[in-house]
């Protein structure tokens, strides 16, 4: 269509001009004295225009030529900037192949093209980032060859350049050698490093995914249970786990945490500080009150912790595994004393109704038969301890009763007996 029109205004222009011409008779006198020249109209007007025309071209190719020089530098430049990005991308492909050595030298080759430009006053406005780039190019290729000096000594290198850089950019550099440097510092099994390169990101940049699943990595490496489970929680949050591994994640940082708790306020804290679905998790409520018990805590409150797991049991037998129901026992018998304790006689009914209900459970008979004890029914805990003693698999659970049934024996001063029970535990 645009050709069309050109075609139409090409011949246009040139019926009126035809016309112009063929119907003007006018003419240009010219007096140089003695002489006197006529020339036609039309064709003072073409020689006109041909004046123009040439003057026109003419000025254009001075122009051009004065030009030369200038546009030889800039064509130059221009082929050293683009050495200096094909050196960039050699680097980057060198680095993906395996190939640390030569990305290294094609990174320090970025580097020495623009400050070549740079004397050559070429300086480019982005020099700032392409720099802080081969800088961190350098220091990654320096930490696949265990080069630390040279690492590190590029890092600061990148830091510096990505603080001139422009103020869109500025702060996406530094974030990236921020990060870089943690994720060196924990191949390096520095935690302590890697954490302080973390503690310099912005609260912003510091809850970001990658920042967060260093940071957790950081801190189980460097025995912080607190700081790794915090993360651990706000990773799970934002989905960057399966719920599986999520659960897994949380679980095993809250047992080694409960490990590490020395004192009842410090382990409350921790207790508060998780979820619903933690607190009901067999093994952290039984480590939890096993924990809360040594540190000299309330048995009652204990007892209110694993009081959801023991419902559930109770519920569905099925729901505990073996092991965890034999914890779930030793802890309920570390926890109960004397019945008139308070809320034991409520643990005490509980536990005489759960036996009654499951008369073959070996674990059940015997924490039935340890309560009894307790409250001083003799005959009935002989009773339960000596059924439980020859049906439980757990060898420790085995040898307390055994130990609790030589010792009813001592107090009803038979000898024998207490001898046979206290060599079946020694034996147990």
């Amino acid at each position: 269509m645009r050709i069309a029109l050109w075609l139409i205004g090409l011949f246009a222009i040139a019926v009126a001009g035809a016309l112009l011409a063929g119907s003007n008779v006018g003419t240009v006198t010219v007096f140089w004295p003695p002489y006197r020249v006529d020339l036609s109209l039309n064709l003072v007007l073409l020689v006109l225009v041909l004046v123009l025309v040439v003057t026109h071209f003419a000025q254009r190719a001075l122009s051009a030529m004065v030009a030369l020089p200038q546009q030889a530098k800039r064509w130059r430049l221009l082929q050293k900037e683009r050495a200096a990005y094909g050196a960039l991308l050699d680097a980057s492909a060198n680095f993906m192949a395996g190939r640390f050595l030569r990305a290294r030298k094609a990174a320090e080759l970025v580097i020495e093209r623009e400050q070549a430009l740079a004397l050559t006053g070429g300086a480019l406005a982005h020099a700032p980032s392409l720099k802080a780039l081969a800088h961190v190019m350098v220091a990654e290729s320096a930490h696949a060859l265990q080069d630390k000096a040279t690492r590190q000594a590029h890092l600061q290198s990148a830091l510096q350049e990505a603080d001139g850089g422009s103020t869109t950019v500025r702060q996406t550099l530094k974030e990236g050698a921020l990060l870089r440097a943690a994720r060196w510092s924990l191949d390096d099994r520095d935690a302590q490093a890697s954490l302080q390169w973390l503690d310099q990101l912005p609260q912003g940049v510091s809850r970001r995914t990658v920042a967060m699943r260093l940071r957790l990595k950081a801190s189980r490496l460097a025995a912080l249970p607190a700081q790794a489970l915090d993360t651990a929680l706000l990773l799970a949050k934002h989905r960057a786990f399966s719920p599986a591994a999520a659960d897994s994640i949380v679980r095993g940082l809250v047992l080694d945490l409960l490990a590490h708790t020395h004192e009842t306020d410090q382990l409350l804290r921790v207790w508060q500080s998780l979820g619903s679905a933690q607190r009901l998790t067999p093994e952290l409520a039984v480590q939890a009150a096993q924990r809360w018990l040594a540190l000299k805590g309330e048995a009652s409150l204990a007892r209110s912790w694993l009081l959801p797991i023991w419902d559930r049991f109770l519920k569905s037998p099925t729901s505990l595994s073996s092991t965890q129901k034999m914890q779930l026992v030793r802890v309920l018998d570390q926890s109960l004393g004397q019945a008139e304790a308070p809320g034991e006689r409520e643990w005490l009914a509980r536990i005489e109704s759960a036996q009654l209900a499951q008369p073959q459970d070996a674990a059940l008979l015997y924490l039935a038969g340890m309560t009894c004890m307790k409250r001083q029914l003799w005959g009935k805990a002989q009773a339960l301890l000596s059924q439980a003693a020859k049906l439980l698999d757990d060898v420790g659970l085995r040898r307390q009763a055994w130990t609790a049934l030589a010792q009813l024996a001592e107090q009803r001063d038979d000898a024998g007996a207490a001898a046979a029970a206290w060599k079946r535990a020694a034996t147990a």
